[in-house]
C-alpha cells in the first residue's frame, strides 16, 4: 500500500506545497490523447493500478454511495478478490424522503454481491452526529458543506471501526479530474477549470477529511488522486468527459468495459451532503433551535 502524495507522515502538506505538486503535474502533461479508446484504454489501466497499488494488508473498507466512483473502486477491489465492507449513511424522519444514496448503495451493493453495512439516522442521532463532526473540523473547518460532508464520513467511519476497520477508500477527486461539476459546464475552458478545482480541493476537501481520518485514526484511500492517474485523465480533451447530456463520460464509459453494470455507470449522483439527506437534517435542527440559518445553528456548537 502506498501513501497518498498529499500526505507526509499522517499529516496533510501545507497549501503552497500542494498548488506546486498540482502546477508540476500540469506543466508536465500535454493533451495528447486524442484517440477516445486509446484515451479509454490508457483510463482504465491506470484506474486499476491506482486502487490496487492502495490495497492495505489490514481490514479495510469503501466510503459507499452506489455512484460510479465508489461502486467502481467497490468492483477493481473485488475483482482483485479482495474482502471488504461497504459503508454508507443517511438520514430520515417522518418528514424526510429516503436518502436516495442508501437506497441506490443496496441497489448497487446487491447488483455486485457486495458486503455492506448501512446506518438510516433519525433527528436525534443525525444531531449527535453533527455536534462531533463540528468539534473534529474546529472553528476554522465548521460550515455547512463541511459539516454535511464531513458528517457522512464521520458516520461511516464510525461504522468501519465497530468492525476494526481504519482504512478506507473514497472516491474524492473524481468529480475535478473527469468534468463532473456544474461549474465546469460552464466555465469557457474546461479543463483550465479542472486544474484550477484540483488546487482548490485543497480548501474545499482536503483540510476538511484531513481534519476528520486525523480526528478519528483512520487512513483514507483515495485512488482518483493518484499523481498518475491525475496526469493521465488530464491528458484526455474536456469533450470526452463532458457534453450536452452528461458528465464524467468518459470514466463511466471505462466503468462499464471494467464490468460496473450500466445502471450504476450512469447513475446521476448528488453530493453526498444530498445524497445522504444530512444537509435536510441540518436545516430541519436549525429550525428547531429558533435558528434562521443553518450556519448559525452550526456556529452555535463552537462554544
Amino acid at each position: 500500500m502506498m501513501d497518498e502524495f498529499y500526505m507526509r507522515d499522517g499529516k496533510l502538506i501545507a497549501r503552497n506545497v500542494w498548488e506546486e505538486l498540482i502546477i508540476s503535474i500540469r506543466k508536465a502533461v500535454k493533451e495528447d490523447l486524442q484517440e477516445k479508446e486509446i484515451a479509454k484504454k490508457a483510463l482504465m489501466k491506470e484506474l486499476v493500478r491506482a486502487v490496487d497499488e492502495r490495497i492495505p494488508d489490514a481490514k479495510f473498507g469503501v466510503l459507499f454511495s452506489g455512484g460510479v466512483d465508489s461502486s467502481l473502486i467497490a468492483l477493481l477491489l473485488k475483482k482483485a478478490g479482495k474482502d471488504f465492507t461497504c459503508y454508507t449513511l443517511g438520514f430520515k424522519d417522518a418528514d424526510t424522503k429516503e436518502p436516495e444514496d442508501l437506497e441506490f448503495a443496496q441497489r448497487a451493493a446487491d447488483e455486485l454481491g457486495l458486503r455492506i453495512k448501512t446506518r438510516t439516522l433519525d433527528v436525534n442521532e443525525a444531531e449527535a452526529l453533527i455536534k462531533k463532526t463540528v468539534k473534529i473540523l474546529g472553528k476554522e473547518l465548521n460550515n455547512v458543506v463541511n459539516v454535511g460532508v464531513g458528517g457522512v464520513v464521520l458516520g461511516c467511519i464510525e461504522m468501519a471501526k465497530q468492525d476494526g476497520v481504519k482504512h478506507l477508500f473514497s472516491g474524492l477527486g473524481s468529480e475535478e479530474i473527469f468534468v463532473g461539476y456544474h461549474r465546469h459546464r460552464l466555465a469557457e475552458d474546461r479543463q483550465a477549470e479542472c486544474w484550477h478545482g484540483l488546487i482548490n480541493m485543497y480548501e474545499r476537501d482536503l483540510l476538511r477529511d484531513a481534519a476528520v481520518a486525523s480526528g478519528t485514526g483512520v487512513q483514507l484511500l483515495t485512488p482518483f488522486l493518484d499523481e498518475k492517474l491525475i496526469a493521465t485523465a488530464m491528458r484526455v480533451p474536456a469533450k470526452y468527459k463532458m457534453n450536452g447530456e452528461g458528465s464524467k463520460l468518459i470514466l463511466r464509459e471505462a466503468a462499464e468495459e471494467l464490468g460496473l453494470p450500466k445502471s450504476i455507470s450512469w447513475r446521476a449522483k448528488r453530493a453526498a451532503q444530498y445524497g445522504s439527506r444530512l444537509d435536510k437534517a441540518i436545516s430541519k435542527i436549525a429550525r428547531q433551535k429558533k435558528f434562521k440559518y443553518k450556519k448559525e445553528y452550526l456556529k452555535s456548537l463552537e462554544n
